[in-house]
């Protein structure tokens, strides 16, 4: 089902009482993952949302990761969800373990052109970089205060391709939200068009996929959106309108203006995440 939202969301919930989070390590291979764990007020146990980040390389001097990702906790804990952001190898907290999706990415392309960089990106995201999102969701399932039937993933960018892959052989995960997916790469990846369309194919839970209409791209949205109808599988496709000056702004919306989607992710998330 697709919406084309024209106004703005409710204001979200200010959770001044949830501003700092746990700091947790998690093993994933020989390497050592930093996470930052937020936490409801109340009693467990509790629905649980865990944040599958986008790519950055190690120069990337524009966006940060701790503080993006960081963002989202507040929102979250507010409203009575556990939130937890896991840094992936060579990204954020977690700089110093591994190597990380967009070096590597970066590295391929020079060496081997666009067909490079897309095995590579193929690569990452069916491996090393699901490796790292198991670890997370394996964590979540092990604690006492969360509800395991009520586990939510959100990725954005490159983590909202991630967060499809993830989701397709993991029935633990009850809804999905993707922000932003695979809006930089669609046209220049058949392989990642193709793998995507047939990881929603797969996916058994309801998924809901977010753009702005000024994002570098809202092609990825209605294709899957139109897949999934010919499934007539459990989904939600919204468009919101136009934010910021810049398809970079626009494609970051989940981070800038929380406002806009607040009252859209938690509906989908109350309804899909019921008792």
């Amino acid at each position: 089902m697709a919406l084309i939202i024209t106004c703005c969301s409710a204001e979200i919930i200010h959770a001044q009482n949830f501003t700092i989070p746990d700091t947790i390590s998690l093993q994933s291979g020989n390497l050592t993952l930093r996470a930052l764990l937020w936490l409801p007020t109340g009693h467990g146990p509790f629905p649980t949302v865990i944040f599958c980040h986008g790519s950055y390389a190690t120069d990337d001097t524009t966006h940060e990761p701790i503080i993006e990702a960081s963002t989202l906790g507040p929102v979250f804990a507010g409203r009575g969800y556990i939130y937890l952001a896991l840094f992936r190898r060579g990204v954020g907290l977690s700089k110093n373990q591994g190597l990380n999706s967009a070096n590597l990415m970066e590295n391929a392309f020079k060496q081997n052109g666009q067909d490079g960089r897309n095995e590579v990106q193929l690569q990452q995201l069916e491996t090393a970089q699901r490796q790292d999102m198991l670890v997370g969701i394996s964590y979540l399932i092990s604690r006492s205060d969360i509800d395991r039937n009520r586990i939510a993933l959100i990725g954005h960018s490159f983590g909202s391709s991630l967060a499809l892959l993830v989701a397709e052989h993991d029935s633990v995960l009850k809804a999905v939200i993707i922000f932003s997916g695979s809006v930089r790469n669609w046209n220049l990846s058949p392989q990642l068009r193709t793998r995507l369309i047939n990881a929603v194919k797969n996916i058994t839970c309801p998924i809901m996929i977010i753009h702005a209409q000024n994002d570098y791209s809202t092609t990825p949205g209605y294709v899957l959106d139109s897949a999934l109808n010919l499934l007539h599988k459990p989904h939600l496709l919204i468009i919101y309108p136009r934010f910021g000056s810049t398809a970079n702004q626009a494609h970051n919306l989940i981070f800038l203006s929380p406002r806009t989607w607040d009252a859209d992710v938690f509906k989908f998330l109350d309804e899909n995440l019921r008792r």
